[in-house]
């Protein structure tokens, strides 16, 4: 096991967990919310990435855990102003004009017009979403979290780096300084930490399977796991060095990648977490985020399980998880 860590400190600028902007519906208060749009759905043919999760999951939502239609929120697309701060001008006219070059060739999915504009909308998705954890101190992004995309391309499942483009919209706004990237992906969010890798602004922090694709590329903390690790392990790395980082730290805002991937089924990996492991580490994050009144935003990332009910039941968890705080 390999551990590398960087904790750099700064001055920080303390931003509010609540406002007063709160709505009622059937007598409840809705203080955080889920960003979601159907159009969240693309034709990517058959495919590991079972795209129609999004929609699955907003259902269990609303349907069986009771969550009401005033929480969800749907986003508006990325401009391309929002995603240069990020992806290079090169890139963006490749991926506009859906031409295969090498800066799109390593995709793994098809390139086509629908897709292209399902990623810019799920980059203004997270960005609704880090807007909204910034008002009311939570919210859950039903998509997003496409963490291997680079700045001058694109790799794995990932066209845009919709966490980067959301960190970079925040600070362009003067709404916070300084972000943090908590990545619980079955896999290194490598495109994020290469964006990321020279600033002192945002600190990034990925707990991932080892053997494993990607390439790795360089994190403030890096936590590789052996195969097989399973739930009180991985906890244990998570209780270890979050609060730690957190404190030292200090940063204004929280991206969670919330990959539902580390999962004993899923069918990419060889960690062993159960469904009550996942539900535990999603409990701890937006507790710990909310004991020092951080705002954090959650992404879904992967989760390719063999059941997809079971990728939907993880994803879902996690909503509930920042619905309860």
């Amino acid at each position: 096991m390999i551990l590398t860590l960087i904790i750099l400190t700064f001055c920080f600028k303390p931003v509010g967990i609540r406002s007063s902007h709160s709505y009622k519906k059937s007598n409840q208060i809705i203080f955080m919310h889920f960003v979601y749009s159907p159009l969240y759905y693309a034709d990517i043919g058959v495919h590991v990435f079972p795209i129609k999760k999004y929609q699955l999951v907003a259902q269990a939502l609303r349907r069986q855990h009771q969550i009401p239609e005033s929480a969800f929120v749907a986003p508006t697309a990325a401009t391309e102003e929002q995603l240069l701060r990020v992806h290079t001008r090169r890139y963006l006219d490749d991926l506009y004009h859906c031409r295969w070059t090498p800066r799109t060739l390593c995709s793994e999915l098809p390139l086509t017009r629908e897709i292209v504009d399902m990623f810019v909308l799920v980059c203004g998705g997270t960005i609704l979403a880090a807007e909204l954890a910034l008002r009311d101190g939570a919210a859950v992004h039903l998509g997003g979290g496409f963490h291997h995309a680079f700045a001058e391309r694109a790799e794995g499942f990932c066209y845009l780096n919709d966490l980067a483009v959301a960190v970079r919209a925040m600070q362009r706004q003067n709404k916070i300084q300084k972000a943090m990237v908590i990545d619980c992906d079955l896999h290194q969010g490598n495109g994020t930490a290469k964006i990321f890798q020279l600033e002192t602004s945002v600190f990034t922090f990925s707990i991932h399977q080892w053997e494993l694709y990607p390439a790795k590329e360089e994190s403030d903390l890096d936590i590789h796991l052996q195969n097989g690790v399973t739930d009180a392990e991985y906890l244990h790395h998570l209780q270890t060095h979050i609060p730690k980082i957190l404190d030292a730290f200090r940063p204004e805002l929280i991206l969670y990648q919330a990959g539902a991937d580390p999962y004993e089924h899923d069918q990419l990996g060889d960690l062993k977490l159960t469904l009550p492991g996942l539900a535990e580490r999603d409990r701890l994050i937006f507790l710990w985020a909310k004991e020092r009144k951080i705002p954090i935003a959650a992404t879904l990332g992967g989760g390719y399980a063999r059941n997809t009910d079971d990728t939907v039941a993880i994803h879902a968890n996690t909503g509930l998880a920042a619905w309860k705080q």
